[in-house]
């Protein structure tokens, strides 16, 4: 059976979708065999979503120095109904940050210890003027995820 890869991003522009496209490819990549990539928005993500996966990656843009509204609604929507079945849940997360990153950064991990998942890759913040560099780094980030779950390294 096939392992399950969830990617939850927010994409509200086309560099966004670029970056989320990229972590997918990655994700994607030929030599991955025994994992799935499942990609969602916010607004569709559901809690039975969450509990089917067995590695999550979350994608959002900072917003005045937080997470995106749509990425804060699937956890008030889903913590009640996920919290104890995904406790120990690997995942990461990256940030399309205009400026620093760092309130967003904070409050996506202080909500998934209060879910005990267990962040296993260094999240991605990408800050400042949109550089095509960002797409590599995501495009790693999804592989590396993809491969490690295929691995059963995570």
């Amino acid at each position: 059976m096939k392992k399950k890869l969830l990617v939850i991003a927010h994409v509200p522009s086309e560099n966004t979708q670029r970056m989320r496209d990229a972590l997918v490819k990655g994700a994607s990549d030929d030599q991955i065999e025994n994992t799935e990539v499942k990609v969602l928005n916010p607004l569709n993500t559901q809690p039975n979503d969450i509990n089917l996966a067995d590695a999550i990656v979350i994608g959002t843009t900072e917003n005045l120095g937080y997470m995106a509204g749509l990425v804060k609604d699937v956890f008030d929507r889903c913590f009640y109904e996920c919290a104890e079945k995904t406790e120990g849940m690997p995942f990461t997360f990256y940030v399309r940050a205009g400026h620093d990153g760092t309130g967003t950064k904070t409050a996506i991990q202080s909500i998934t210890t209060g879910m005990k998942w267990k962040l296993v890759q260094e999240p991605l913040v990408c800050r400042g003027e949109f550089s095509d560099d960002f797409l590599d780094q995501c495009e790693e980030l999804g592989l590396t995820m993809a491969a490690s779950l295929d691995a059963g390294i995570i």
